[in-house]
């Protein structure tokens, strides 16, 4: 019975020094949790606006070429998502340092836009080689397999553009989200 007690007190001594040491959960946060943190503080903050991107023109040019093809055959417009585009940019920089076009990474991403924006679908297109926004949306549009995410039940979109300096090749990536 002693041995029982014992064991009691060590564990409840144990749990309490494990609780009254911690972090504090917010000081640990990385930046894919910050929505998450927000809202545990009660805060606010539209998923549109979570983080910062500069958008280039071309970037902002695909976005209206996407937006105005969905009203064209009657769906809604998406809105812009900066984190979204946040990790196509990093998905983009990956393609250029790689060298390869791919959808590498892509259930990292599904899950940090999830957990981030308390997204509940979320899908990817990727291209590279082409020289305009209106081309490469061209491409996706005669592709099945990507023209279905154009057309998706989507809320909110992300795009980047970014160019290999090296070689001059363009690489696209587009982040959907329904949140």
């Amino acid at each position: 019975m002693k041995l029982k007690s014992l064991f009691v007190l060590l564990l409840a001594s144990v749990l309490f020094a494990m609780n009254s040491c911690s972090a504090d959960p917010y000081e640990t946060l990385t930046t894919s949790d910050e929505s998450t943190a927000l809202a545990k503080k009660g805060l606010k903050e539209s998923p549109s606006d979570l983080f910062n991107y500069s958008y280039t023109t071309s970037e902002i040019q695909l976005m209206d070429l996407i937006n105005a093809y969905r009203v064209s055959i009657g769906l809604n417009s998406l809105t812009k998502n900066n984190f979204s585009s946040l990790k196509a940019e990093e998905h983009n920089n990956y393609m250029i340092i790689t060298n390869t076009l791919s959808h590498d990474g892509f259930n990292v991403r599904f899950q940090d836009i999830m957990n981030t924006l308390g997204a509940i679908s979320v899908a990817e297109n990727v291209a590279d080689v082409y020289s305009t926004p209106q081309g490469v949306l061209n491409a996706w549009l005669n592709s099945p397999a990507h023209k279905k995410y154009i057309i998706g039940d989507f809320s909110h979109f992300g795009i980047s553009i970014r160019e290999n300096t090296g070689t001059g090749k363009k690489y696209y990536t587009n982040i959907f989200a329904k949140i």
